[in-house]
């Protein structure tokens, strides 16, 4: 595949602690294309001095929204989709340039590698994301607090990983746990059977939070990486332990006096 052919989005807000690490691994790129929800700290400064880096302004509304209006600033014909976070390397950049492009694949799904003040973990609970896909047969679809990319066509793996490095601090990642767990809870109420096995254990609502905490420990091994792997399974059962908590009080909020 010609990398000429890839356009990489980014959304950011507020990105500062990590951006700039995202963007030095993106100079194969003519032109990345950054979506800015009104940063206020040092995010557009970073962006200014990549001689590549095209800044859009949008207000923030939701996080589909927001990437499909991205899709929609591409030209050319494959889309990258980053998040602030991302940190590619040689080898996914060799990846998709040796991509054969008769393939009939319309995206590409990567897997992470979750990294912890920059240390990395055995496993996380990261799904694979479709990262790299056709912008005329691709769009995004809400999915709780999140999105999913809708394809037409078929879809492939990536083997190389891409590495996952969130250094902002934990007050943000507290306040963005309040948001997506409402989100997520609205989701969750509105299925009546939900499809995944960790759904139908969010709707119990006693179990989730605990089978976060071993599954994560245990079956993931984190337990093996010391205070980060901590650091982490705290975080994954913190977050479980909320969406637990929004959904019981909708729950009770419901019942008759």
């Amino acid at each position: 595949m010609n990398l000429r052919d890839i356009t990489p989005v980014v959304l950011t807000w507020n990105e500062e602690p990590n951006l700039r690490r995202c963007l030095e691994e993106l100079g194969w790129a003519d032109r990345v294309v950054v979506i800015d929800s009104g940063s206020t700290d040092e995010t557009l400064a970073i962006c200014a001095s990549f001689p590549n880096v095209e800044v859009i302004r949008r207000p923030f509304d939701n996080h589909t929204a927001q990437w499909n209006f991205g899709i929609d600033q591409v030209s050319t014909p494959w889309v990258l989709s980053l998040d602030a976070d991302y940190r590619l390397n040689g080898g996914f950049v060799r990846e998709i340039e040796a991509l054969d492009e008769t393939r009939p694949e319309a995206a590409w799904y990567a897997s992470f590698r979750f990294l912890v003040f920059g240390r990395p973990l055995r496993g996380s609970l990261y799904p694979p994301r479709a990262i790299l896909f056709d912008r005329a047969r691709c769009r995004y679809v809400a999915d709780g607090h999140t999105q999913t990319l809708s394809i037409d066509g078929g879809s492939g793996f990536l083997s190389t990983r891409i590495d996952h490095d969130d250094r902002k601090p934990l007050s943000r990642w507290f306040d963005s746990q309040i948001k997506y767990a409402r989100l997520e809870a609205e989701k969750l109420e509105a299925e009546a059977h939900p499809a995944s096995w960790p759904d139908r254990l969010r709707k119990r609502i006693w179990p989730a939070a605990p089978a976060a905490f071993l599954y994560t420990l245990f079956f993931k091994r984190v337990i093996l990486d010391g205070w980060p792997g901590w650091f982490y399974v705290l975080q994954r059962t913190y977050a479980e332990l909320l969406l637990s908590l929004i959904l019981l009080e909708r729950r009770l909020m419901k019942w008759p006096d």
